[in-house]
C-alpha cells in the first residue's frame, strides 16, 4: 500500500519525493546540501547529470511502499519515460541543518 508523500517520516525525504512528483527542479536542488553527492546502483554518478536524464527530462515519479530508519530508507515504485516502473530503494543522508548530502538508489 502507498505511503502518500504528506505522510512520509522524514520531512528532508517528503520534500524531495514531493520535488520529484512535481518536477519541481528548484525545489529538488533547495533540498540538497551544498556538494550533496549520490549513488546508483552502487556506483557514484554526477549529480547533475543523473537528475536530469533520470527525473527532470524523463518525467520521474515516485510512489512509496514503505519507508524504515527514521523515513530516510524508503522502498518506492520508481517510474520515467526512459525505464518504466521498477521497484527501488532509496536512502538518505540528512546534514544537521535538514538538506539532503547523499542518496543512493537501485533496483529493490
Amino acid at each position: 500500500m502507498t505511503i502518500q508523500t504528506t505522510r512520509l517520516s522524514d520531512p528532508a525525504v517528503r520534500a524531495f519525493v514531493t520535488a520529484v512528483n512535481h518536477h519541481d527542479r528548484e525545489g529538488f536542488m533547495a533540498i540538497l546540501a551544498p556538494g550533496a553527492t549520490m549513488a546508483d546502483d552502487g556506483t557514484d554518478r554526477d549529480l547533475a547529470e543523473w537528475i536530469d536524464r533520470e527525473i527532470f527530462s524523463s518525467n520521474g515519479h515516485m510512489e512509496v511502499d514503505n519507508e524504515s530508519d527514521g523515513g530516510r530508507s524508503i522502498l518506492a515504485r520508481y517510474r520515467n519515460d526512459t525505464w518504466g516502473e521498477m521497484c527501488t530503494r532509496w536512502t538518505f543522508t540528512v546534514d544537521d541543518d535538514g538538506r539532503i548530502s547523499r542518496f543512493e538508489t537501485g533496483q529493490a
